[in-house]
């Protein structure tokens, strides 16, 4: 029979004191000890609901139990039939709102760490290096492009290789990984994990192609025609951030989280001074909204050296869009949460550089088209924060580029090309889309099961369109 501890083994940190002052992985991960005894609170239920909470079907109760027996290798194994980046996964997936809010024994105990495990088992994988190719599989005389390389574009290019197609991933950046590598820091998904898959699908025998923009470098058309690919995944993201439009935006020192973070995380600036990236180092700081690219930015301005962090919310922390352990982690080292307030303009100093906001309290009324109930102003509760850094996290848009340039491929109102969910089929026959281009800013598992599904229809429609035998 399991062991139903109530609460899940605690995974281990470093001191919140500490890691104000570093950069290093703020979790430390499981001991062989602590994994056991997490993966024996698992009761086995004959009915594994965490599953369907899985946007890409890893096999949770097989590998937790095989993790129970202490067979590692072959918790492993199963893990990689479904999911390609599971040590990333591991670390940022929001397991507490997919497998985990599932779990049979959630609501009287908390549910099994099955992130937790999960990246205990990647970890252990990369330890031993048990991670061999894959096996043989009869080549296909086919190409496939994937435009772009965060995580639905390595998870249909792992996807399509194996079947035998030749896959070259195209990428704007100089660096590959997309949002795992420009767009969460270094303190929660270590950059040498992400430079570990892509090794591992360079072995399988994806090629990688950098500083190529699709839609200007070379457009869909001609990766479709002279190029002789015969489909295309377009996996691109939302890269396009969301502003506020309200005076003094545009003063120096207000960022939005895109910019601030690629800084930081793709141009090394926590590496000063071997890399001397320009990016505002502040004393007071000012981060608006509360998902989890804001207690991304709120983390990495306190590492930058500010005295005293605001995280600015209009809504309650019942709202807020931040997975738990994150919140938690960014309180933990100091940041301080303004509920119920919005700025409404940005004040500048004589040389143009920001150093207040005035802000307005803010009440719930009526709930609107998201069903969350609608923030309103409260009359006369004006005041002035200070803050001479200002980062904007309230979201980003998919970058226009390509449904401009590619002729006949359809959007819906919010730039997203419009894909069939099951297939990730667009308007434009051979062209597969999915990710946050498809659905705005998401998360990587969901990203993820979108290139999964794509490869999928894509590896049916080029078969449908191959030359019988003879």
């Amino acid at each position: 029979m399991p062991i139903v501890y109530p609460t899940k083994i605690e995974m281990p940190a470093l001191d919140p004191l500490e890691r104000r002052e570093t950069w290093d992985e703020v979790a430390v991960g499981y001991t062989v000890e602590r994994a056991l005894a997490e993966a024996r609170r698992c009761v086995q239920c004959q009915d594994p609901v965490c599953e369907q909470g899985c946007p890409v079907g890893v096999p949770i109760r097989a590998f937790v139990r095989r993790v129970a027996l202490g067979d590692f290798e072959g918790a492993a194994e199963l893990i990689r039939t479904k999911n390609v980046l599971p040590a990333i996964c591991g670390r940022v997936c929001p397991v507490e709102h997919q497998c985990e809010s599932r779990c049979s024994v959630h609501g009287r105990f908390d549910p099994v760490g099955v992130g937790r495990l999960e990246r205990f088992v990647a970890d252990w994988e990369r330890a031993h290096r048990t991670n061999g190719s894959a096996a043989a599989v009869a080549p296909r005389p086919e190409k496939i492009a994937i435009v772009g390389s965060g995580p639905a574009g390595l998870t249909a290019a792992s996807d399509l290789v194996q079947l035998g197609y030749s896959v070259t991933v195209y990428e704007a950046l100089h660096a590959i990984g997309g949002v795992l590598r420009y767009g969460i820091p270094e303190f929660r998904l270590p950059k040498a994990i992400v430079d570990e898959d892509v090794e591992h699908l360079r072995a399988l025998g994806v090629d990688f192609e950098t500083n190529v923009i699709i839609g200007k470098t070379v457009t869909i058309d001609e990766l479709l025609g002279d190029l002789g690919y015969a489909a295309v995944f377009v996996g691109t993201g939302a890269g396009s951030p969301k502003f506020m439009s309200i005076p003094g935006e545009n003063l120096k020192g207000v960022y939005s989280a895109n910019e601030y973070l690629t800084r930081v995380n793709l141009m090394r600036a926590y590496s000063f001074p071997e890399y001397d990236t320009p990016v505002k180092r502040p004393t007071r700081a000012a981060v608006i909204g509360a998902g989890d690219t804001a207690m991304d930015a709120a983390r990495v301005s306190i590492r930058l050296g500010a005295q005293e962090t605001h995280v600015v919310y209009r809504r309650t922390q019942a709202e807020m869009g931040a997975r738990a352990e994150d919140f938690k982690r960014c309180g933990e080292e100091g940041a301080i949460f303004d509920w119920l307030t919005a700025p409404v303009r940005f004040l500048g100093d004589d040389d143009g550089c920001v150093r207040a906001m005035e802000c307005i309290r803010m009440e719930l009324g009526e709930p609107d088209e998201s069903g969350r109930r609608r923030p309103v102003p409260v009359d006369g509760s004006g005041f002035t924060m200070e803050a001479n850094l200002v980062v904007i996290a309230l979201g980003t848009n998919p970058n226009p580029l390509i449904p401009l340039t590619t002729e006949g491929l359809e959007t819906n109102p919010h730039g997203c090309v419009v894909v069939d969910p099951e297939t990730g089929r667009t308007s434009r026959e051979g062209v597969y889309a999915g990710g946050d281009i498809a659905t705005g800013a998401a998360t990587v598992i969901l990203a993820m099961g979108a290139g999964r599904r794509a490869a999928t229809a894509i590896d049916e429609y080029v078969r449908s369109k191959a030359p019988a035998a003879a």
